[in-house]
């Protein structure tokens, strides 16, 4: 059975050589992960720090975590079976999976990818590896620091209050936050001022590796079902559409499945973007 990995943190990035390629912070260090597409493998390795660390986790879910497809909904669960393995390198940095969260707030995620890159480009440390130049998230500190214009420039103006809050908020509490499980994870990030329900479950998802808790109605798991079976009658409203996901999936290893195998699909769809994401 094949194996694809999932890349919808914007921090993936093509290569020069066709290879998904993306830098994280794991235990003090930037780790460099490159998919080996030959040999279904995501190889990683330590550009600062210990060489002999412990790496970050990858999880990979099998096609059988998926529930029994309901008789309309085949097409979909046909088109998601054929991906094979679904691997995710979880994301090791909380903070990191918080301002990515932000960032794509209220917009499409091309538009999201963008401002990611720009805002990490302008503000982060820079890394240089064997793949190119990756920047790592802005630090806390350095978001408390900048301007209105710098995040203007940047394209971020509009997320300048939240990046501000949550940078607040997680010098003074982040470390208890890692320590937290997915869903008390979520009832505190929306303690933060601007952010709401959808981008702590999609910062909790992130950081845990935990699709059952990711916001269901998203629209880009609503476009990417749309896509992926496009004679399928899905409902347009995002409570109803959750509604029905949770219906065809009824335990929580069958909705992480689902969710994730859905926006693996859309990952790997050069074609389709997501609409606007809410706060």
């Amino acid at each position: 059975m094949s194996t694809k990995i999932i890349t919808e943190h914007p921090a993936w990035r093509t290569t020069a050589e066709g290879e998904h390629a993306r830098l994280v912070e794991h235990g003090g260090a930037a780790w460099l992960a490159i998919w080996d597409r030959r040999n279904e493998h995501l190889a990683m390795w330590p550009v600062t720090g210990d060489p002999a660390a412990e790496p970050p986790s990858v999880d990979y879910t099998s096609p059988i975590e998926l529930p029994v497809a309901p008789e309309r909904a085949v097409p979909l669960f046909d088109e998601l079976v054929r991906l094979g393995t679904v691997g995710r390198l979880t994301n090791p940095s909380l903070w990191d999976a918080i301002t990515t969260a932000i960032l794509r707030q209220v917009v499409a995620a091309n538009q999201a990818l963008r401002k990611h890159r720009t805002f990490y480009g302008a503000f982060g440390r820079k890394v240089t590896t064997a793949a190119g130049v990756f920047a790592l998230a802005p630090t806390p500190e350095v978001v408390l620091g900048l301007s209105d214009d710098q995040f203007a420039a940047a394209g971020s103006k509009f997320n300048r209050h939240a990046l501000r809050a949550a940078a607040e908020a997680y010098l003074d509490r982040g470390e208890q936050w890692a320590t937290l499980d997915a869903e008390s994870l979520i009832k505190e990030l929306v303690e933060v001022r601007r952010i709401g329900p959808w981008t702590a479950g999609a910062a909790a998802a992130d950081f845990t590796g935990d699709f059952s808790i990711y916001p269901h109605g998203d629209l880009a798991v609503r476009t990417w079902a749309r896509k992926a079976a496009p004679g399928l009658d899905l409902p347009n409203a995002e409570d109803e559409f959750e509604s029905q996901w949770r219906r065809w999936a009824p335990t929580r290893t069958h909705l992480h499945a689902m969710t994730l195998f859905t926006l693996t699909w859309g990952s790997n769809d050069l074609n389709v973007n997501g609409g606007p994401n809410r706060l």
